[in-house]
This record gives C-alpha cells, structure tokens and sequence, in this order.
C-alpha cells in the first residue's frame, strides 16, 4: 500500500514556495507558481502538480530561467497587452497583468494579453478559470519546443503546442478544458514512466521514428504524436502562431535549452484572449450557458471538461490533498 501524507492547501503552498525561494526566486513570484502548482495538485491534475517541480527546479539551477526577472507590461488604449518576460516564468507574467487586462475587458469587451521570453511549465487552465469566474470567456495558447512529430513525420518538429478553454457554467462554476496537441502532453508519460506502465498505442514513436508503447524511449530521443492525427497537427500548428508568431516570442524550433544541460522548460509565448459576453450578445449569455448544461446533463452519464476536477477540489478543501511519501522525500516536503 502506498503511504502518504496529508496536506492542507496552505500548508502545501507555504512548503512549495519555500522550495522556490531557496532558488533565489522573490517571495511574490515563489507564491504565484506555487499557487498554480498546488491547485494543479490539489485538483487532480497531477502531471503539472508537483511532479512539476523538479523541472522549474532544474531549468533555474541551469541558468536558462531568469529567477530574478523584472516582467515589463506595456498597455495602452487598445485592447492589447503585450509583456515582455524578462525569460521569467509565464504564470508571473500573467499574474502582474491581469489588472491591465481586466481594465481593458471592462472598456473594450475584449482583452489580448500577449506574453514573450518567458517559461510555462504548469498546466493552463489555472490561467483562464479565474477569468471564467467573473463571467468572462477566455482562450489560451502556450507552444514549446519541438516534442511532437507532426502528421506524417518521424521526427519532432512543433511543440505539444496546449491551449486552454474556460466559461462560467451560469450555476457558480466553471467549465473549462485544458489539452496539449498531442495524445498525451509530456507530463501524463512521465506519469507512465514513473509506474512503469506501459503507454496506449499511437501516442509516440522511439527515436528511430518507430511506434513505441515504452514511455522512457519517448523521452530520450522520441517523438510524441498529435491526437487525430492530422487534425492535431492543425491545432499545433495554430498554437505556433497564436502563442509565437502573434506575440514575437521564439518558435520551437528556434529553442536554445540545449546550452543549458538540465534545462526543462521552454522559452516561448503565451496568447490568452479574454471576452466578456454581454459586449457580443443581446440575450443573457448566463441563462443560455445555464440552458445549454442543462440540456447536456439530460444524459446522466455525460461529464463535463472541468466537472471532475471540481469535485476533487472539493474533495481536498474537505480533507486535505494526499502526498505520497515518495514526492514527500523527493522534494523534501517537511
């Protein structure tokens, strides 16, 4: 049986930041990561949870994050915010412009963050939801070096380029999705890795460029593939310009992590578009939303994106979120 511990949220956010701050990062941007990591964590997402964090760990101690980035935020009139990340983390990026970017969404209807030379590891819904929640809709789009073999290639080419999806279900949530363009996103292998199981078939190829269904030879030397084959390739392919070309960050292609051996990040973009619906729409956009999830939930079967992320959030508010003694050890976790 495997051991493990308990945590609260807080006391969970507390331990992680102090880990990021031995790393030379400010108390304020150690709490912002940390704060996307737990609640990754505390959700279920485990694969950008703390499994996560030997990888913003490694790519600071190579030298390839800036752990003392100074993020510069440019806004004017238009619904444009644009930020230059000073090769910082994304999230703290976002996190020192939302105010800019509600600001416009309240005058506008509509707000485009754009976000350059900067590091996002974690996973992305963290960064729509909060918008959802105050009744907007938001889009999001991270790319990354190549880790993905597009539609009729053997060898990686584009990043497993993910976007994110949120809305306010009318009903106090939120529903909101959050997917790479591959079959599984590099951190759900390393889950497989980690348990020695064996991966489905279809999701990566070994560094022969032959199907492979052992997650240690997708990552070192394989390729992921894209989900619906050249259907996934579009979406990645979308995510490169909406994450690199749009915001003048680098393409995947252009990554230089190798100069930085342990490196585990990417310096790329970030695009997240923010809409309030009362700009778009004569007819109540809650009560239709609170129609729609209606209409879906008359199949009982039937599970929202989101939905069971919600009831594990509830479920670690209630008794806290469990820690195997593994991760606990590994990170130190006292």
């Amino acid at each position: 049986m495997m051991v493990s511990r308990i945590f609260s949220v807080e006391q969970l956010t507390n331990v992680v930041k102090a880990i990021l701050v031995r790393e030379h990062l400010s108390y304020e941007d150690a709490h912002i990561l940390a704060s996307h990591i737990v609640a990754s964590e505390r959700d279920g997402t485990l694969s950008h949870g703390l499994m996560r964090v030997p990888d913003y760990l490694a790519s600071l101690r190579a030298g390839w994050v800036n752990a003392e980035a100074k993020q510069q935020i440019s806004a004017t009139t238009t619904p444009f915010v644009q930020v230059e990340g000073d090769n910082g983390f994304t999230q703290v990026a976002s996190a020192l412009a939302n105010d800019a970017v509600l600001e416009r969404v309240r005058e506008n209807g509509i707000a485009l963050l754009s976000i350059r030379n900067a590091h996002h590891i974690g996973a992305l819904w963290t960064d729509v939801e909060p918008y959802a929640e105050q009744g907007y809709v938001a889009l999001n789009f991270v790319n990354s070096r190549p880790r993905l073999a597009p539609y009729g290639a053997s060898r990686p080419l584009l990043g497993t380029n993910a976007m994110s999806f949120a809305f306010y279900d009318g009903n106090g949530g939120v529903i909101s999705w959050d997917q790479a363009s591959s079959v599984m996103s590099l951190g759900e292998v390393k889950q497989y890795a980690l348990r020695q199981q064996p991966l489905p078939y279809g999701v990566g190829l070994d560094h022969r460029g032959n199907p492979t269904t052992d997650a240690q030879a997708i990552l070192k030397g394989g390729t992921l593939l894209p989900f619906g084959e050249h259907k996934g390739s579009g979406i990645a392919l979308m995510v490169e310009v909406m994450a690199a070309a749009l915001t003048g960050a680098s393409f995947g292609f252009e990554d230089r992590s190798a100069q930085f051996p342990g490196a585990a990040s990417s310096n790329a973009g970030q695009f997240l578009i923010v809409i309030d619906p009362a700009f778009s729409s004569p007819t109540p956009f809650v009560q239709r939303i609170a129609n729609l999830i209606t209409h879906l939930h008359h199949d009982p079967a039937i599970r929202l994106p989101g939905e069971r992320r919600r009831i594990n959030r509830e479920n670690s508010l209630q008794n806290g979120i469990k820690v195997s003694e593994e991760i606990v050890s590994e990170l130190g976790l006292n």
